[in-house]
């Protein structure tokens, strides 16, 4: 017998085959296991290891990629690619055929004639099991577009809206006493070097007479380190407290608890610690919580998960997209606006479900404020260890006496405003790794002469793309969306900014605002651009309000252009296109071409998490789930390739803004 020089082991259809190659390079005798596992066939396998034979592929690295293509993709192309395969290699498959359906012997083939036969059946066989066997689907990706527009239609036998959390849940109830910390969260400064820690001391109050709480009453410190016990360093911030007031007849008003914010610094990228907050004279100390800070900024270094939801709400559904989100351990989570929906209710706690027509008797909105600490206590598990970073909705305005605005939201979330050179809670911009995060306010100034416009400039200028290669940008209501809910609402701020992110090369864009899931194509100014951002409107977090269902291209669905222009959103700026298949017309007659994607599903009113994946400085995946589905279950998929060879942005060179 031929002297074996090789041993090549693969798996192959569940079994573990051994092939012998020869020193003239033929395959000589072919002794084939089927190893199964036991102790005894493990022995066996050892001992085939401990052989003098030198293991040497028997297949070139082509030819075992073209095996493994065959195996994974449809069954057409797999029968198309097997056979190139068995005419290349078919010696080894007809070994291989015998190894699978003979019994184990060994075997010498000297008679070439009987190749081609047993290369048929082998063909045959693996495709016909291949139809039947399950197979991953390949992801696609943004290379593959852009794609054909699809929608998922709305499942009828579905609630199309969603119950609040009432205040006797005990996930919302108050459950400290005194002065000791409750509503803890976790928020990001500029750089991993630096966190905000942020919680609620005291009670909050809501009537005709109300006395607020002196924020001085009580210290804001924070002590952490690396180890669970005891803590390294100690940090020191400041506290408020806001009032939500409403001088008319018959309403109540509200004062909040005593608000803190801390922000740690002189951390270590990517480290875990652990840390206590409160006030250690009194003693009222919290439990021991612990984050983790973000990965340092580079071209191969980012979060492994990062969750984004919008329009969240406090409603049973809300529960379960959160303890989706919780399952899929995120490191950061989005939340691109309508955080509580506290302004669905009168201020004595009555319910309504209607943003515009709730508040009839008062010349402004009522809001009730107490839902705002039911949120934070409902969220505390989550936002103690994982950081959210929140951008302001429309529910978040909560017009009040003097005409104040969006008290709530900027009194007890903390913002890296300062550290990103903003003077504003409504738009800021932070590093997580290797992503350029830019939160914009859309119910501010957003104009090309304010100041929100003029920040954008410096940020994208300062941005320095080698060490933060992807761009994200986030705001509440969608540029791009075919839903007949708020169709072109926000066209005046597009036409304000969109030129500017587009020339520095902006990846992808959040949104929230209309209750549905869509995934745009590459698109700049309505038109297909291979270089245009990727718009994802994830407004479908679980709120109390109805789902969005239909399409503004539907027939009878086409809005008319408002002649009622909302202040907070620059009026309304959307005219009938000029160009294009909808030239002269307000609405396409079918999905726009710049549509990839749109559903509205949902498990009584509300769909689940929303999960970024960046594997690399051009490579990162998006995943969107729905409530009703199991947790590992896709509703939407797809890579998202940046090519910064091929798309015209600026980037900033020895303090130089440059095009390339």
């Amino acid at each position: 017998m031929e002297k074996p020089i090789g041993i090549y082991y693969r798996i192959f259809q569940g079994a573990s085959i051994y092939y012998q190659r020869t020193e003239d390079g033929n395959v000589g005798q072919l002794d084939r296991e089927v190893i199964y596992k036991s102790q005894k066939q493990e022995k066996q396998k050892q001992a085939k290891k401990k052989s003098n034979c030198s293991r040497k592929p028997l297949l070139a690295a082509k030819d075992r990629f073209l095996l493994y293509v065959t195996i994974i993709d449809i069954p057409f192309f797999r029968f198309l690619q097997l056979c190139i395969f068995v005419f290349r290699w078919r010696r080894t498959i007809s070994h291989k055929a015998n190894a699978i359906y003979s019994s184990p012997k060994e075997m010498t083939f000297s008679s070439s004639s009987s190749v081609p036969a047993l290369a048929a059946i082998t063909c045959l066989v693996v495709v016909v099991l291949g139809c039947y066997w399950p197979v991953e689907a390949r992801i696609p990706t943004t290379l593959d577009g852009p794609f054909e527009p699809v929608t998922v239609p709305f499942d009828q036998s579905l609630r199309g809206n969603a119950v609040d959390l009432p205040e006797s849940d005990h996930r919302v109830r108050r459950r400290v006493k005194g002065f000791e910390p409750e509503q803890i969260s976790v928020s990001l400064s500029a750089n991993y070097d630096s966190v905000w820690i942020s919680w609620v001391t005291g009670e909050s109050q809501i009537g005709y007479n109300i006395k607020p709480l002196d924020p001085k009453s009580v210290a804001s410190v924070v002590r952490y380190g690396k180890l669970r016990y005891p803590p390294t360093h100690e940090a020191t911030g400041y506290s408020l407290v806001y009032n939500q007031l409403y001088p008319f007849e018959g309403l109540q008003n509200y004062t909040s608890g005593i608000i803190h914010h801390v922000r740690l610094t002189g951390l270590k990228p990517n480290t875990l610690y652990f840390y206590r907050c409160g006030d250690p004279s009194i003693p009222a100390m919290s439990e021991i919580y612990h984050f983790r800070t973000m990965p340092v900024s580079g071209p191969w270094s980012y979060p492994e998960r990062i969750a984004v939801v919008g329009d969240l709400g406090l409603t049973y559904n809300t529960t379960t997209t959160i303890s989706h989100l919780t399952s899929n351990d995120p490191n950061l989570v989005l939340l691109i606006g309508d955080v509580t929906y506290a302004n669905l209710y009168l201020t004595n706690g009555t319910g309504s479900d209607c943003y515009s027509c709730s508040f009839p008797h008062s010349p402004i909105h009522e809001t009730y404020q107490p839902r705002w600490d039911y949120w934070g206590r409902f969220m505390e598990n989550l936002i103690s260890k994982v950081p959210i970073m929140v951008i302001e909705g429309n529910h978040e305005i909560e017009e009040q006496a003097e005409n104040k605005t969006f008290v709530a939201y900027s009194s007890r979330f903390a913002f890296p405003s300062e550290e990103s050179g903003s003077s504003s809670t409504f738009y800021y911009s932070f590093n997580a790794g290797g992503i350029h995060f830019i939160m914009l306010g859309a119910y501010i100034d957003f104009t090309r002469s304010g100041k929100q416009y003029k920040w954008l400039e410096q940020d994208l200028a300062n941005m320095d793309r080698s060490t933060t290669p992807w761009l994200v940008a986030t705001w509440h209501p969608p540029w791009y969306s075919t839903y007949e809910a708020h169709y072109r609402e926000a066209e005046c701020m597009r036409l304000e900014m969109e030129e500017l992110l587009y020339s520095y090369g902006v990846d992808i864009v959040f949104n929230g605002h209309v209750h549905a899931y869509e995934r745009s194509n590459r698109v700049y100014n309505y038109n297909l651009d291979p270089c245009g951002p990727v718009y994802l409107t994830v407004g479908d977090g679980g709120n109390r309000e109805k789902m969005a269902v239909k399409y503004a291209d539907e027939p009878g669905n086409c809005p008319e252009p408002s002649t009622a222009p909302d202040e907070y959103i620059g009026g309304f700026c959307a005219k009938n296109f000029t160009s294009g298949p909808a030239a002269g017309k307000f609405c396409w007659d079918r999905q726009p071409d710049y549509s990839a994607f749109r559903e509205t599903a949902l498990v009584m009113g509300s769909l689940s998490l929303r999960i970024a994946q960046v594997k690399n400085e051009t490579w990162a995946l998006w995943t969107w789930y729905r409530n009703q589905d199991s947790d590992n279950k896709v509703g939407d998929q797809i890579y998202i390739v940046r090519q910064p060879d091929k798309c015209h942005v600026r980037q900033v060179l020895k303090s130089w803004i440059v095009d390339i």
